[in-house]
């Protein structure tokens, strides 16, 4: 079957897809880049297979947009990456070779993603647990996790501060305990917790 290409409507708003028209009534929404890229003009007769390969092509520089949006909002790493493009409704070959397509381009480090999860993690004040949950919700490989981790700081002087706050001058048996499960919830030890007490008790006293 051949159909031919009534009309091809502009995109109504920014970064939406034009309308190609065909003359059996249906409208394929295609980016203005596949468009232009494929020649497509009014007139122009297309097959089956052809409309087909068409889409597949369209497809995949969707994947690459959308991934290159994503990328510029925010760090993700690979694993992460591809986990958002299938949601948003990309096919899993699209949004792996999208991957693979920034990968190529030198902008898709999982090993500086993990990196840059961390400092954003010790600048926010967390312990190293926290930290850690941190890079699993981002999908970040383990291979990359004890590197990263590493540069975490000394971090007893933020836990203190945060105990402080919460504990106030004089601190019952009630606040100390949601003190000491707020801190926890940060990412701190039981032992990290319990170390900053003592230190805090020594310098108040």
């Amino acid at each position: 079957m051949t159909l031919t290409i009534k009309a091809i409507l502009p995109p109504k708003r920014p970064n939406g897809r034009a309308a190609v028209v065909f003359d059996d009534g249906t409208t394929v929404k295609l980016l203005p880049q596949t468009v232009a890229e494929q020649g497509l003009f009014p007139g122009m007769e297309l097959t089956d297979a052809a409309l087909a390969s068409l889409k597949s092509a369209n497809a995949a520089v969707s994947a690459k947009q959308r991934a290159v949006r994503i990328i510029s909002a925010a760090a993700v790493s690979k694993g992460e990456l591809r986990q958002r493009l299938t949601q948003k409704g990309e096919t899993p070959e699209d949004a792996q070779n999208a991957v693979r397509w920034l990968e190529e381009l030198n902008l898709l480090d999982d090993a500086e993603t993990a990196r840059q999860i961390v400092s954003r993690g010790v600048s926010r004040g967390y312990g190293v647990e926290r930290i850690k949950q941190m890079l699993y919700a981002k999908r970040i490989p383990k291979e990359y996790w004890d590197e990263a981790l590493a540069t975490v700081p000394d971090m007893s002087d933020a836990l203190e501060e945060f105990l402080r706050k919460r504990l106030g001058p004089e601190p019952d048996e009630k606040t100390l305990r949601s003190a000491t499960q707020a801190a926890i919830r940060r990412g701190f030890t039981w032992t990290d917790v319990r170390e900053a007490l003592e230190q805090i008790k020594k310098t108040d006293a």
